[in-house]
């Protein structure tokens, strides 16, 4: 399980695009919206910016359950999606999903690849590492919820591709893809020959056909 996240929040009684650039220009807050179970309405929040920016550095945070807080209450949610300035990357706003303990839910986790360096494919085949995938959708309880899933490449040989069915996946979660069946099991990373460029190629023929010393006299 992931580390606790606390998000503090105020509700936001404005609300439309003019609102919210007001609160992000003059009051340097951001908008948010907490949605989710058909029992509570969404709420409209207002965050201090700096303190998101401070949670957003952790990787922890997009993959944790957070408290939140707002009018003296607190729930159990997920990040499920930012909206970020297209040219600046500053966050826009951000949208939180209400969770419960006994319903499964839908979150993107990232993948942590260990012993690169040590893999055999890389260090007596070598080979070359390419990844297809940075972070896969799983589908768990909130209390089964990983922080991260390790890929250990120690002992993937030259030639191999590592897909979704072969990742160890922790007590209790699934990956999202492989519940629509078996052509769903794409490729997470491989293990594969290096290019050699063409200036190398050309390079390699040119010393083949250069005559050795002494020779041609």
């Amino acid at each position: 399980m992931s580390d606790s996240f606390v998000v503090n929040a105020v509700v936001r009684e404005d609300q439309g695009k003019g609102a919210s650039r007001r609160l992000r220009r003059l009051e340097g807050l951001i908008p948010a919206i907490l949605y989710g179970t058909k029992s509570k309405k969404p709420v409209a929040l207002s965050l201090k910016d700096n303190e998101i920016k401070k949670s957003l550095e952790s990787e922890a945070f997009y993959s944790s359950i957070l408290t939140i807080k707002f009018d003296g209450k607190e729930e159990s949610a997920i990040l499920k999606d930012l909206q970020r300035h297209p040219a600046r990357g500053d966050v826009m706003h951000a949208d939180f999903l209400r969770v419960s303990k006994n319903q499964a839910i839908h979150v993107n986790v990232p993948l942590h690849f260990i012993n690169e360096e040590a893999c055999v494919g890389v260090k007596m085949g070598g080979g070359a590492i390419s990844h297809q995938m940075g972070d896969v959708e799983i589908i768990c309880l909130p209390g089964d919820l990983p922080e991260f899933i390790e890929v250990d490449m120690i002992d993937v040989e030259l030639e191999t591709i590592i897909h979704l069915t072969d990742l160890k996946l922790p007590k209790g979660v699934k990956i999202a893809a492989l519940q629509h069946g078996e052509d769903h099991d794409l490729p997470v990373c491989s293990v594969h020959k290096q290019k050699v460029s063409s200036a190398d190629d050309e390079d390699g023929a040119a010393e083949a056909e250069a005559p050795a010393e002494g020779e041609g006299e």
